[in-house]
């Protein structure tokens, strides 16, 4: 799984050092990874082998010709870009990328599971609180607080 939140900064060459700890055979990304821009949030999207069986496993689940299938097979197949590690652990991101995130040379590397999010950090530190607020009331009405699965808290 990827996870933890990582603060790294792009070099001249759009070089991103990947934690070393996401760059396991585990989650399929022991010799680099698959990157595009996200279909959900404005940033880029990257995992292993195992995250592009989960998206393949969606699109394949859904009628050929469809429209929500072609729009996944157009923004994952199409927009993904296999990104090897050099001897250092770095992957470079392709310009257009960086563009379509709109990446500076502040990011922010976000472990969610069984993917991992590059985000321009400033735009990361905007979304941050919002995101945490979401999650908390996700909780609430999910009953997670009345289940005792957040200690410390009553509800």
């Amino acid at each position: 799984m990827f996870l933890s939140t990582y603060e790294k900064q792009l070099d001249g060459k759009r070089r991103l050092l990947i934690p070393q700890e996401f760059r396991t055979a585990d989650n399929g990304a022991e010799h680099g990874v698959f990157c595009f821009f996200s279909v959900e949030s404005d940033c880029l999207e990257a995992g292993g082998d195992l995250l592009m069986a989960e998206y393949v496993a969606m699109i394949e689940s859904l009628p050929f010709g469809d429209d929500w299938r072609t729009a996944l097979e157009e923004t994952v197949y199409a927009g993904q870009k296999p990104l090897a590690y050099d001897t250092g652990g770095r992957i470079t991101l392709p310009e257009g990328l960086i563009a379509d995130a709109g990446l500076s040379e502040d990011v922010v590397i976000v472990g969610m599971g069984p993917r991992f999010q590059i985000w321009d950090r400033a735009r990361w530190m905007a979304r941050k609180e919002e995101r945490r607020l979401l999650a908390r009331k996700a909780m609430h009405q999910r009953g997670a607080f009345g289940r005792g699965l957040m200690p410390g808290n009553d509800g």
